[in-house]
């Protein structure tokens, strides 16, 4: 039996056509977790909503993707029928339709699970590629930009229960364009893809309590490492200058939470 579960999204860039086109349209679920055993099949549909005014010519490919350090998503570049790959493992049907204004399409993918295959983490994911009907992608006029937008369901498939083993390798801070972070670099070096959870506890000098905050919940990716930035205020707020303890407690599904400490310098 396979067990699904739905959230969070991708969005990749468009390149808009100078004519002036434009794409709005939604695709759900982005996010689709299996829980599987070797021989089990899964079969789902995923539905196009075009809310714009012009009809939409949908293409739907099956593609392997990464997540680099940071978490971004990869899919150029992105080795076919990898260590982890479940793409060998689905058929998509249509792999094209047209969705007229306000209408929704429905593309459905069956992934069935090899007989034998190791227990671990795998993935895979579904490329939706939006033209306008009339638009040959292989053609392009003088003067005219390729119209085509992008959107991506990730799949993940974890088949059976490996052991779980993630460790805290560094700790540093950053300060970005959405504000002050704290960075916790993870290492997974088990086979299994695992979701982060937990508070991030700021303390002042005295040791008093001022903030107590949601660690992201993000994908640790079999044998990889990544960056985890969680935030260090609500919102738009930024921390008074000044120094802080910073207690990091993550739960990774290890039967011990991972602890780290560090000291944060708020400059004036």
């Amino acid at each position: 039996m396979i067990r699904a579960a739905f959230c969070a999204l991708l969005l990749l860039a468009a390149s808009p056509r100078a004519v002036g086109a434009q794409v709005s349209v939604e695709v759900a679920p982005l996010r689709i977790e299996l829980q599987a055993g070797p021989g089990s099949v899964a079969n789902q549909a995923i539905t196009v909503q075009n809310s714009g005014k012009e009809p939409l010519r949908v293409r739907a490919r099956i593609t392997d993707w990464d997540l680099a350090r940071d978490g971004a998503p990869q899919f150029e570049g992105v080795p076919e029928g990898g260590p982890y790959s479940a793409t060998a493992w689905v058929r998509v049907a249509p792999p094209e339709l047209v969705v007229d204004p306000g209408k929704e399409g429905i593309v459905r993918f069956s992934l069935t699970v090899p007989q034998g295959i190791e227990p671990a983490g795998y993935r895979t994911g579904i490329l939706f590629e939006f033209l306008p009907p009339g638009l040959d992608p292989g053609k392009k006029g003088r003067g005219e930009v390729q119209f085509r937008s992008r959107i991506a369901s990730l799949i993940y498939v974890n088949v059976g229960t490996p052991p779980i083993a993630v460790e805290l390798t560094d700790l540093l801070s950053r300060d970005t364009k959405e504000g002050l972070r704290v960075i916790a670099v993870l290492k997974n070096t088990s086979k299994r893809t695992v979701r982060t959870k937990g508070t991030l506890t700021l303390f002042d000098r005295a040791g008093a309590t001022i903030a107590q905050l949601p660690i992201p919940d993000v994908p640790l990716l079999p044998e990889r490492e990544r960056e985890v930035a969680i935030p260090t205020s609500e919102g738009d707020k930024r921390l008074p200058a000044g120094e802080y303890r910073v207690e990091l407690k993550i739960d990774v599904g290890m039967a011990a939470v991972i602890v780290g400490e560090t000291t944060l310098k708020v400059p004036k």
